[in-house]
Protein backbone atom coordinates (compact mmCIF):
# COMPACT_ATOMS: atom_id res chain seq x y z
CA UNK A 1 0.00 0.00 0.00
CA UNK A 2 1.40 3.43 -0.67
CA UNK A 3 1.17 6.10 1.87
CA UNK A 4 1.72 10.21 1.33
CA UNK A 5 0.47 13.29 2.84
CA UNK A 6 -2.35 14.80 2.06
CA UNK A 7 -1.07 18.44 2.45
CA UNK A 8 1.20 17.18 -0.45
CA UNK A 9 -1.90 17.09 -2.04
CA UNK A 10 -2.87 20.25 -1.53
CA UNK A 11 0.46 21.87 -2.40
CA UNK A 12 0.55 20.19 -5.77
CA UNK A 13 -2.93 21.45 -6.47
CA UNK A 14 -1.85 25.03 -5.51
CA UNK A 15 0.88 24.69 -8.40
CA UNK A 16 -1.98 23.08 -10.99
CA UNK A 17 -4.38 25.83 -10.13
CA UNK A 18 -1.94 29.03 -10.64
CA UNK A 19 -1.73 28.13 -13.95
CA UNK A 20 -5.53 28.01 -14.50
CA UNK A 21 -6.49 31.23 -12.36
CA UNK A 22 -3.92 33.65 -12.58
CA UNK A 23 -6.24 35.81 -9.48
CA UNK A 24 -5.20 33.09 -7.37
CA UNK A 25 -2.79 34.21 -4.31
CA UNK A 26 -1.59 32.03 -1.58
CA UNK A 27 -0.90 33.12 1.86
CA UNK A 28 0.88 31.71 4.96
CA UNK A 29 1.61 32.39 8.68
CA UNK A 30 4.88 31.87 9.00
CA UNK A 31 4.58 28.10 8.85
CA UNK A 32 5.13 27.64 4.82
CA UNK A 33 7.49 24.63 5.26
CA UNK A 34 4.86 22.48 7.43
CA UNK A 35 1.92 23.47 5.18
CA UNK A 36 4.09 22.82 2.04
CA UNK A 37 3.37 25.89 0.61
CA UNK A 38 6.70 27.34 0.25
CA UNK A 39 6.71 25.18 -3.27
CA UNK A 40 4.26 28.30 -4.24
CA UNK A 41 6.39 30.65 -3.26
CA UNK A 42 9.48 29.29 -4.49
CA UNK A 43 7.50 29.32 -7.78
CA UNK A 44 5.41 32.39 -7.74
CA UNK A 45 6.80 34.99 -5.53
CA UNK A 46 5.21 37.79 -6.01
CA UNK A 47 1.98 35.92 -5.68
CA UNK A 48 2.59 34.43 -1.95
CA UNK A 49 2.18 36.41 0.73
CA UNK A 50 3.84 35.77 4.12
CA UNK A 51 2.05 37.08 7.20
CA UNK A 52 3.90 36.43 9.87
CA UNK A 53 3.38 33.86 12.76
CA UNK A 54 -0.16 36.27 13.49
CA UNK A 55 -3.28 33.74 12.19
CA UNK A 56 -5.41 37.01 13.18
CA UNK A 57 -4.08 38.83 10.34
CA UNK A 58 -3.93 36.48 8.23
CA UNK A 59 -7.28 35.98 7.86
CA UNK A 60 -7.67 39.85 7.71
CA UNK A 61 -5.76 40.09 4.94
CA UNK A 62 -7.22 37.22 3.01
CA UNK A 63 -10.22 38.84 3.21
CA UNK A 64 -9.35 41.90 2.06
CA UNK A 65 -8.23 40.03 -0.87
CA UNK A 66 -10.75 38.71 -2.12
CA UNK A 67 -12.83 42.12 -1.87
CA UNK A 68 -9.98 43.21 -4.51
CA UNK A 69 -10.77 40.07 -6.70
CA UNK A 70 -8.32 37.67 -5.65
CA UNK A 71 -8.74 34.38 -4.74
CA UNK A 72 -6.95 33.96 -1.68
CA UNK A 73 -5.70 30.17 -0.01
CA UNK A 74 -4.72 31.10 3.59
CA UNK A 75 -2.95 28.41 5.67
CA UNK A 76 -1.91 27.83 8.78
CA UNK A 77 -2.57 25.18 11.38
CA UNK A 78 -5.94 23.45 12.32
CA UNK A 79 -5.91 24.76 15.79
CA UNK A 80 -4.35 28.14 15.11
CA UNK A 81 -7.40 28.81 12.41
CA UNK A 82 -9.91 28.23 14.40
CA UNK A 83 -8.77 29.00 17.99
CA UNK A 84 -6.65 31.77 17.83
CA UNK A 85 -8.20 33.17 14.44
CA UNK A 86 -11.81 32.41 15.40
CA UNK A 87 -13.11 36.11 15.62
CA UNK A 88 -11.57 36.62 11.96
CA UNK A 89 -12.82 33.66 10.49
CA UNK A 90 -16.20 34.26 11.93
CA UNK A 91 -16.75 38.49 11.26
CA UNK A 92 -14.44 38.72 8.36
CA UNK A 93 -15.07 35.50 6.18
CA UNK A 94 -17.60 33.36 7.67
CA UNK A 95 -20.41 36.46 8.26
CA UNK A 96 -19.82 38.41 5.06
CA UNK A 97 -19.73 35.09 2.95
CA UNK A 98 -16.17 36.21 1.32
CA UNK A 99 -14.68 33.90 -1.07
CA UNK A 100 -11.58 32.67 0.97
CA UNK A 101 -10.21 29.18 0.68
CA UNK A 102 -8.14 28.17 3.69
CA UNK A 103 -5.78 25.19 3.28
CA UNK A 104 -5.61 23.93 7.12
CA UNK A 105 -2.87 21.43 7.92
CA UNK A 106 -1.93 19.38 10.86
CA UNK A 107 -5.62 18.80 12.02
CA UNK A 108 -6.07 15.69 14.32
CA UNK A 109 -4.33 13.47 16.01
CA UNK A 110 -1.84 12.37 13.48
CA UNK A 111 0.33 15.72 14.47
CA UNK A 112 1.78 13.26 16.36
CA UNK A 113 4.86 14.53 18.01
CA UNK A 114 3.91 18.37 18.44
CA UNK A 115 1.31 17.26 21.00
CA UNK A 116 -2.37 18.34 22.45
CA UNK A 117 -1.15 22.01 21.79
CA UNK A 118 -1.24 21.53 18.30
CA UNK A 119 -3.66 18.79 17.42
CA UNK A 120 -6.78 20.12 15.99
CA UNK A 121 -9.65 17.78 17.40
CA UNK A 122 -11.98 20.19 18.08
CA UNK A 123 -11.66 22.38 14.42
CA UNK A 124 -14.91 20.44 12.53
CA UNK A 125 -16.93 21.18 15.56
CA UNK A 126 -15.90 25.21 15.22
CA UNK A 127 -16.37 25.31 11.41
CA UNK A 128 -19.45 23.56 11.08
CA UNK A 129 -20.89 25.88 13.94
CA UNK A 130 -20.92 29.00 11.61
CA UNK A 131 -23.36 29.83 8.98
CA UNK A 132 -21.70 30.07 5.53
CA UNK A 133 -19.09 27.94 5.68
CA UNK A 134 -18.43 24.82 3.51
CA UNK A 135 -16.16 21.63 4.94
CA UNK A 136 -14.13 19.68 3.19
CA UNK A 137 -12.18 16.78 4.49
CA UNK A 138 -10.17 14.65 2.02
CA UNK A 139 -9.21 10.69 2.67
CA UNK A 140 -5.95 10.74 0.81
CA UNK A 141 -3.24 12.57 -1.08
CA UNK A 142 -5.41 12.81 -4.32
CA UNK A 143 -8.53 13.47 -2.92
CA UNK A 144 -6.91 15.99 -1.27
CA UNK A 145 -5.34 16.92 -4.60
CA UNK A 146 -9.12 17.21 -6.13
CA UNK A 147 -10.91 18.91 -3.44
CA UNK A 148 -8.74 21.81 -3.29
CA UNK A 149 -9.55 22.38 -7.32
CA UNK A 150 -12.93 21.95 -6.49
CA UNK A 151 -12.77 24.86 -3.51
CA UNK A 152 -10.89 26.70 -5.79
CA UNK A 153 -14.00 26.79 -8.13
CA UNK A 154 -16.65 27.08 -5.57
CA UNK A 155 -18.14 30.17 -4.97
CA UNK A 156 -17.70 31.14 -1.19
CA UNK A 157 -15.66 30.19 1.74
CA UNK A 158 -13.83 27.08 1.82
CA UNK A 159 -12.31 25.04 5.05
CA UNK A 160 -9.94 22.30 3.96
CA UNK A 161 -8.84 20.26 6.64
CA UNK A 162 -5.29 18.32 6.17
CA UNK A 163 -3.13 16.42 7.98
CA UNK A 164 0.49 15.94 8.88
CA UNK A 165 1.87 12.52 8.75
CA UNK A 166 1.30 10.01 5.45
CA UNK A 167 -1.62 7.84 4.93
CA UNK A 168 -2.33 5.25 2.39
CA UNK A 169 -3.89 5.97 -0.92
CA UNK A 170 -7.50 4.87 -1.37
CA UNK A 171 -8.01 4.53 -5.44
CA UNK A 172 -11.79 3.27 -4.04
CA UNK A 173 -12.44 6.85 -3.25
CA UNK A 174 -10.37 8.50 -6.68
CA UNK A 175 -12.45 9.47 -9.57
CA UNK A 176 -14.71 12.73 -9.76
CA UNK A 177 -14.84 14.77 -6.61
CA UNK A 178 -18.09 16.46 -6.07
CA UNK A 179 -18.91 19.14 -2.99
CA UNK A 180 -21.47 17.89 -1.01
CA UNK A 181 -21.93 14.35 -2.69
CA UNK A 182 -20.76 11.33 -0.79
CA UNK A 183 -18.65 8.19 -1.89
CA UNK A 184 -20.44 4.67 -1.86
CA UNK A 185 -16.86 2.76 -0.99
CA UNK A 186 -18.64 -0.45 -0.19
CA UNK A 187 -22.16 -1.77 -0.41
CA UNK A 188 -23.40 -3.89 2.41
CA UNK A 189 -27.25 -4.29 4.02
CA UNK A 190 -26.49 -5.26 7.79
CA UNK A 191 -24.30 -2.10 8.74
CA UNK A 192 -23.23 1.51 7.60
CA UNK A 193 -20.02 2.73 8.26
CA UNK A 194 -19.64 6.42 7.86
CA UNK A 195 -16.07 7.71 7.71
CA UNK A 196 -14.40 11.09 6.92
CA UNK A 197 -10.98 12.16 6.33
CA UNK A 198 -7.87 9.70 6.56
CA UNK A 199 -9.77 7.17 8.29
CA UNK A 200 -11.30 5.69 5.63
CA UNK A 201 -8.70 2.54 5.52
CA UNK A 202 -9.87 1.77 8.74
CA UNK A 203 -13.53 1.65 7.62
CA UNK A 204 -12.52 -0.53 4.90
CA UNK A 205 -10.38 -3.09 7.26
CA UNK A 206 -13.67 -2.90 9.78
CA UNK A 207 -15.81 -3.68 6.90
CA UNK A 208 -13.70 -7.22 5.71
CA UNK A 209 -13.41 -8.05 9.18
CA UNK A 210 -17.25 -7.87 9.66
CA UNK A 211 -18.10 -9.92 6.29
CA UNK A 212 -15.51 -12.13 7.91
CA UNK A 213 -18.16 -12.91 10.82
CA UNK A 214 -21.01 -12.92 7.98
CA UNK A 215 -22.33 -9.20 8.25
CA UNK A 216 -22.43 -7.20 5.16
CA UNK A 217 -20.78 -3.68 5.93
CA UNK A 218 -21.66 -0.79 3.58
CA UNK A 219 -18.82 1.98 3.91
CA UNK A 220 -19.54 5.06 3.04
CA UNK A 221 -16.99 8.22 2.76
CA UNK A 222 -18.19 11.66 3.10
CA UNK A 223 -15.47 14.41 2.29
CA UNK A 224 -17.86 16.95 3.23
CA UNK A 225 -19.30 17.66 6.35
CA UNK A 226 -20.65 20.46 5.35
CA UNK A 227 -22.96 20.53 3.74
CA UNK A 228 -23.75 17.26 4.41
CA UNK A 229 -24.86 14.58 2.25
CA UNK A 230 -28.36 14.22 3.67
CA UNK A 231 -29.83 11.61 1.26
CA UNK A 232 -26.80 8.90 1.57
CA UNK A 233 -27.16 9.20 5.27
CA UNK A 234 -31.25 8.67 5.36
CA UNK A 235 -30.96 5.75 2.83
CA UNK A 236 -27.97 4.23 5.58
CA UNK A 237 -30.87 4.56 7.91
CA UNK A 238 -33.69 3.07 6.31
CA UNK A 239 -31.76 0.29 4.76
CA UNK A 240 -29.38 -0.91 7.76
CA UNK A 241 -29.76 -1.59 11.10
CA UNK A 242 -27.46 0.68 12.36
CA UNK A 243 -24.76 3.49 11.43
CA UNK A 244 -21.15 3.51 12.86
CA UNK A 245 -19.18 6.99 12.43
CA UNK A 246 -15.61 7.27 12.52
CA UNK A 247 -13.49 10.39 12.91
CA UNK A 248 -9.97 11.45 13.39
CA UNK A 249 -11.54 14.38 15.23
CA UNK A 250 -13.43 14.81 18.85
CA UNK A 251 -16.91 13.19 19.29
CA UNK A 252 -18.65 16.22 19.93
CA UNK A 253 -19.64 18.39 16.92
CA UNK A 254 -18.12 16.39 14.11
CA UNK A 255 -19.36 14.11 11.91
CA UNK A 256 -20.52 11.83 14.09
CA UNK A 257 -22.90 14.46 15.34
CA UNK A 258 -24.20 15.45 12.15
CA UNK A 259 -24.59 12.17 10.94
CA UNK A 260 -26.75 11.61 13.89
CA UNK A 261 -28.72 15.07 13.85
CA UNK A 262 -29.37 14.04 10.41
CA UNK A 263 -30.92 10.42 11.79
CA UNK A 264 -32.62 11.62 14.32
CA UNK A 265 -34.65 14.51 12.85
CA UNK A 266 -35.29 11.96 9.35
CA UNK A 267 -35.11 8.12 10.20
CA UNK A 268 -34.19 7.47 13.35
CA UNK A 269 -31.64 4.24 14.33
CA UNK A 270 -28.79 3.60 15.98
CA UNK A 271 -25.95 5.85 16.00
CA UNK A 272 -22.29 4.58 17.49
CA UNK A 273 -19.56 7.38 16.95
CA UNK A 274 -16.07 6.77 17.00
CA UNK A 275 -13.52 9.51 17.92
CA UNK A 276 -11.63 11.29 20.45
CA UNK A 277 -13.46 10.59 23.67
CA UNK A 278 -13.46 14.02 24.88
CA UNK A 279 -10.09 14.44 25.81
CA UNK A 280 -6.85 16.13 24.63
CA UNK A 281 -4.01 14.34 22.78
CA UNK A 282 -0.56 13.76 23.50
CA UNK A 283 2.71 13.53 21.73
CA UNK A 284 3.17 10.32 20.64
CA UNK A 285 3.90 8.63 16.89
CA UNK A 286 1.10 8.93 15.12
CA UNK A 287 -0.05 5.15 14.67
CA UNK A 288 0.55 4.71 18.20
CA UNK A 289 -2.15 7.66 19.19
CA UNK A 290 -4.86 6.58 16.89
CA UNK A 291 -4.28 2.89 18.97
CA UNK A 292 -4.39 4.32 22.31
CA UNK A 293 -7.11 6.75 20.91
CA UNK A 294 -9.39 3.66 20.06
CA UNK A 295 -9.27 5.21 16.03
CA UNK A 296 -8.94 1.67 14.93
CA UNK A 297 -10.92 -0.85 12.91
CA UNK A 298 -11.18 -2.79 15.39
CA UNK A 299 -13.58 0.02 17.35
CA UNK A 300 -15.50 -0.31 14.38
CA UNK A 301 -16.40 -3.85 14.63
CA UNK A 302 -16.79 -3.49 18.40
CA UNK A 303 -19.37 -1.16 17.59
CA UNK A 304 -21.06 -2.55 14.78
CA UNK A 305 -21.68 -5.81 16.36
CA UNK A 306 -23.33 -3.89 19.75
CA UNK A 307 -25.95 -2.35 17.44
CA UNK A 308 -26.22 -5.72 15.79
CA UNK A 309 -26.47 -7.66 19.13
CA UNK A 310 -29.11 -5.13 20.36
CA UNK A 311 -31.24 -5.38 17.22
CA UNK A 312 -31.10 -9.46 16.69
CA UNK A 313 -32.21 -9.49 20.64
CA UNK A 314 -35.75 -7.15 19.64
Amino acid sequence: MEFKQTRQGYADALLELAEELPEMVVLDADVGKATLTLQFQERYPHRFFNCGAQEQNLLAVAAGMSLEGKIPFASTFGVFATCRAGDQLRNSIAYPRINVKLGITHCGLSVGGDGASHQANEDIAIVRAFPNMTLLVPGDYEEARLATKAAAYYQGPVYLRFGRDKYPVIPDIHGSFEIGISKLVRKGDDITIITTGIMVSEALKAAAELRQEGNSARVIHMHTIKPPDKEVVIAAARETKGIVTLEEHSIIGGLGEAVAGIVSENYPCPVHRVGVQDVFGESGQAQELFDKYGLRASKVVQAANLILDKISKH
